[in-house]
């Protein structure tokens, strides 16, 4: 690894939490909630911290939970970047939400943030009793590189049998790690750091083909959950999470793809109105999903 590379992604990580304000305007609900309960599991790569938000008056039973992934682009530790989300599903959805600090780059490389993901949230389905969970009851989602995380943890379980994520939630998702950025390329994420992801956490040109790096690279789709697939129309990553939702519909799963127009990567900080929408949106079919099941899913 370049030493320049790991200077500036040691700095990135250091200084996220001073420098990552998203959506410090989407407080829409849950501010009220208590600080979420820390623990640890264990996945194949070590322990991960979990931190666990559980929605007011939650006495009446086991909770189905929502396994989420921050974004980061694999540079940077920093879960509470997503506090705000967190706190508003629990609020809304009525569900506990495992928000996942999952190890990245310069520390690790791939496949270990995927295989934390994925270790996580089946620990989470196997042992979620321990911690007043139902772990018949976890869907699993992120933002940006989380998103893709949330996609590779889908198809993980499908293939290793691990669990049975009741839907996924696939926020502007990094889905293709393998495509070279354009230099034309305009917008948020700029070929500059889509290339620096590469360099630090897929050194091997031949891993970032693999579909647990790269989702919309996977030969079968079939058998997995229904999916929720948010996508921006300005944002670079569009035409990933575009071609994603088509490939899921055209494996026959269940697909809500809604596309924020106007707005670039942040597309919910950039418009906060149609956030709301959104954001309710999201929340309710996360509830849904957390009915008990009456049939296998991931078909429409």
């Amino acid at each position: 690894m370049r030493l320049a590379d790991r200077l500036r992604v040691e700095m990135m990580r250091a200084s996220a939490r001073f420098t990552v304000d998203y959506g410090k305007d989407l407080r829409f609900a849950g501010t009220d909630l208590p600080a979420p309960t820390r623990v640890k599991v264990p996945t194949r790569h070590g322990q991960v911290p979990v931190f666990v938000y559980r929605p007011a008056g939650d006495d009446s039973g086991p909770l189905p939970v929502h396994v989420h992934f921050h974004g980061g682009a694999f540079l940077m530790r920093y879960p509470e970047m997503d506090d705000w989300w967190c706190r508003y599903l629990a609020a809304t959805a009525g569900v506990a939400v495992a928000n996942v600090d999952f190890e990245v780059a310069p520390r690790v490389a791939y496949p270990v943030a995927q295989h934390q993901a994925h270790d996580a949230a089946a620990w989470l389905a196997a042992h979620g009793h321990e911690l007043g969970l139902d772990g018949d009851r976890v869907s699993v989602g992120g933002f940006s590189s989380g998103g893709g995380l949330a996609a590779s943890v889908c198809l993980q379980a499908r293939d290793a049998g691990s669990f049975v994520p009741t839907l996924q939630v696939l926020g502007i998702p990094a889905l293709d790690l393998s495509a070279e950025p354009r230099n034309g390329d305009r917008g948020m994420i700029s070929p500059e750091l889509r290339r620096l992801v590469r360099r630090v956490y897929l050194p091997d040109p031949a891993a970032r083909l693999e579909p647990y790096a790269s989702p919309l690279l996977a030969d079968d789709l079939t058998g997995l959950p229904p999916a929720i697939v948010l996508t921006a129309e300005r944002d670079v990553l569009r035409t990933e999470g575009d071609a994603y939702a088509d490939r899921l519909r055209e494996a026959g799963i269940r697909v809500v793809h809604d596309v924020t127009p106007g707005v670039d990567h942040y597309f919910l900080t950039e418009d906060p109105v149609r956030a709301r929408v959104t954001m309710a949106m999201v929340a309710a079919e996360i509830r849904a999903a957390g009915q008990p099941r009456m049939g296998p899913p991931g078909r429409s």
